[in-house]
């Protein structure tokens, strides 16, 4: 989960947060598939703990991929 801070003057209510009332000045957790969405609001939202990158990097799946072509190859020789 990530985290934003709402920078409102006013309460409001978020439905996509189970219609909480979130107050100014306020950390609420928001789904990493929809950080953007508040962030992108920048008159009211401000990023605090981006998502994590749950994906691993790029460099790490080539290797996985060619390990396990080197390993399946063996096998058949």
């Amino acid at each position: 989960m990530a985290r934003v801070r709402y920078i409102g003057t006013e309460p409001v209510t978020v439905p996509e947060l189970g219609s909480r009332i979130v107050h100014p000045d306020e950390l609420v957790e928001v789904p990493d598939d929809r950080f953007d969405g508040y962030v992108c609001q920048t008159a009211t939202w401000e990023a605090v703990e981006e998502p994590k990158d749950e994906k691993p990097p790029a460099s790490l799946k080539k290797t996985t991929a060619s390990v396990a072509k080197a390993a399946s190859s063996s096998k058949e020789g």
